[in-house]
């Protein structure tokens, strides 16, 4: 009986112990808004991304990494740079939110942009809540960024990752400007009268001495040109 005591004991022990050194993997989160890669992948405004699809909160992998998938293999595609990754604009500061699915115990938040960290928030161990937002500012950089985001848990070696690609400021194709008009270049008036300078069109109308004239050939009118003495530009109707 007391070797059966012993026996359970022990079970129970090891059982306890297994849930214990399991929690660290219940832990999991990742930056929602402005969204991240995983969280553009989720929302499906980024194809073929792989298993992170249902999973944007579980990238995790050992402290210290500096890429967007955190090592892990299987959401490789989180580090691919030719992949068209949405662009969130945004100023100097940039609000982040992180939203946790299951809420642990945090070392550090840090984030980094290029390989240099720009922002760190100890928590010294205090259980990461549910959402929440950190303000980061940039440093003046500006046009197109890809900031990582770094989630160190307290009491494991691993950590969580998110990479964020922001616009800080104008960028993006450029609208082509209108031709600013020559002094020469006055708008056309159909049924208007016809006037020197005037920048005619195949089609416009004019008068011009009590008749009515179809320009058929595009031209900048001269004096000279008035519709009586041009039939190559102008034909009467």
């Amino acid at each position: 009986m007391r070797r059966a005591i012993t026996l359970l004991a022990a079970a129970i022990m090891a059982i306890g112990s297994t849930v214990f050194i399991a929690q660290p993997a219940m832990a999991h989160g990742y930056i929602s808004n402005p969204p991240s890669r995983q969280a553009m992948c989720a929302q499906g405004r980024v194809s073929n991304c792989g298993p992170i699809i249902y999973e944007p909160q579980s990238v995790e992998g050992p402290k210290g990494q500096r890429s967007c998938s955190g090592g892990v293999g299987r959401f490789g595609q989180l580090d691919d740079e030719s992949r068209a990754w949405p662009a969130t604009s945004v100023g100097n500061n940039v609000s982040l939110t992180w939203k946790i699915t299951a809420q642990h115990r945090t070392s550090t938040w840090e984030y980094f942009i290029g390989g240099s960290r720009i922002a760190s928030f100890n928590d010294n161990g205090k259980t990461a809540p549910a959402t929440f937002t950190h303000n980061v500012n940039l440093g003046g950089r500006t046009g197109r960024i890809k900031l990582l985001a770094v989630w160190n848990v307290y009491d494991t070696s691993n950590a969580f990752y998110a990479c964020v690609d922001l616009q800080v400021g104008p960028g993006g194709p450029q609208p082509t400007p209108e031709p600013t008009p020559t002094p020469t270049d006055k708008p056309t008036t159909p049924g208007g009268t016809w006037a020197a300078g005037t920048n005619y069109q195949p089609g416009s109308t004019v008068t011009y001495g009590g008749s009515t004239y179809r320009c058929v050939q595009g031209h900048t009118a001269l004096t000279g040109w008035e519709p009586p003495n041009a039939p190559s530009l102008w034909q009467q109707v």
